[in-house]
């Protein structure tokens, strides 16, 4: 930090005879900078409590164009809307309506559609320090500069089609998404994407291991080894890839690939390949980034950022339907309407 200086005007009177006057300058000690924190074996210490949340999208709104970064006002007042009492924490796409009365507007739950059935979002779901903007970024995506999702392929494309037909197939439950059936959420890593609600990971580390276990997830820990080993076989995929890290001096590098095919995200497959930078820059920020690529899905890699704030634990266990017995409703209802149809054509 630059030195703070103080100017300090001393007058001296001497009687009647007169005065003299001393500009004397006082240089106050720099304060100490931050350094980074090690474990005993001489690794940053990332370990903690970390949270994710954030009102700022992943992709970029159409509404917001070329605009990367809020200005310092806007910033401001868009915090001051976030963080206020009454918010519904999960009314993050206010962020792309531009005017500022409406998108108060919208951050009520009480001026929701009334056909929105909820729980009280502010009093569930809110934090102790309330979700705001964690940089003056408009999108999560920092490359394209545009802030979006490259375009996809025509494999792609037609992965993707593929998968929103199979939602609306009801036939086993073979056809239904992995997160409908409680095994893996679409945010979990890697990429790790800032859920809606209950974002804190927390961090363990070993001079051989990182964990990072994250509170909302169906998914197991991601234990990601720190030797030399190689990467399993691609013969075996697993719904969180096969990962492994090294220090790149004080940033820890994840290299994720192996995924299986049935875990899509958002059309790729076992193509898929991420590499994660995890830099402690400050005692309460970890600075995570990430570069995904599938040149069978998008015409280019993508890259983004999402800061990671210290936060409070403990964490607490999420269930999804404690295994998801609903699996049984929802096939029974497909049966039945399949019987009705069946009726209706031989009456």
């Amino acid at each position: 930090m630059t030195a703070r200086y103080v100017q300090i005007f001393v007058i001296f009177f001497f009687g009647i005879s007169g005065f003299s006057v001393q500009d004397i300058t006082f240089a106050q000690e720099p304060e100490e900078e931050w350094v980074v924190t090690r474990t005993a074996d001489g690794q940053p210490d990332l370990q903690g409590y970390w949270t994710t949340q954030t009102f700022t999208p992943l992709e970029r709104p159409e509404s917001l164009a070329d605009k990367e970064f809020f200005s310092e006002e806007e910033m401001a007042l868009l915090q001051e809307q976030f963080t206020a009492e009454g918010v519904d924490p999960l009314r993050r796409d206010a962020i792309a309506t531009l005017d500022p009365e409406l998108r108060e507007e919208q951050l009520y739950q009480v001026n929701r559609d009334p056909s929105y059935v909820h729980y009280d979002n502010e009093i569930w779901l809110r934090t102790t320090t309330p979700k705001g903007l964690s940089s003056r970024r408009t999108s999560l995506i920092t490359d394209p500069p545009d802030g979006r999702i490259p375009a996809l392929t025509p494999l792609g494309a037609s992965r993707v089609a593929s998968e929103n037909a199979r939602r609306n197939n009801f036939t086993g439950y073979e056809t239904r998404p992995l997160m409908e059936r409680c095994i893996i959420w679409t945010h979990e890593g890697p990429p790790m994407l800032p859920p809606a609600y209950n974002d804190v990971h927390q961090i363990f580390q070993t001079s051989d291991y990182v964990v990072i276990f994250t509170e909302i997830s169906t998914g197991l820990p991601r234990i990601i080894p720190l030797d030399d080993r190689p990467f399993n076989s691609n013969a075996v995929g697993q719904f969180s890839g096969n990962a492994r890290a090294y220090w790149d001096e004080d940033t820890l590098v994840v290299e994720t690939k192996n995924f299986a095919d049935r875990r899509i995200f958002r059309g790729s497959t076992v193509n898929r390949h991420v590499i994660e930078r995890f830099t402690r820059t400050g005692a309460d920020r970890i600075h995570y980034e990430f570069t995904i690529s599938d040149p069978t899905t998008w015409t280019t890699s993508w890259s983004g950022e999402v800061p990671m704030m210290k936060t409070d634990g403990p964490m607490y266990e999420y269930a999804c339907h404690e295994g998801n017995r609903d699996i049984v409703n929802i096939l029974s209802i497909a049966r039945n309407l399949e019987k009705q149809a069946a009726e209706n054509e031989n009456p």
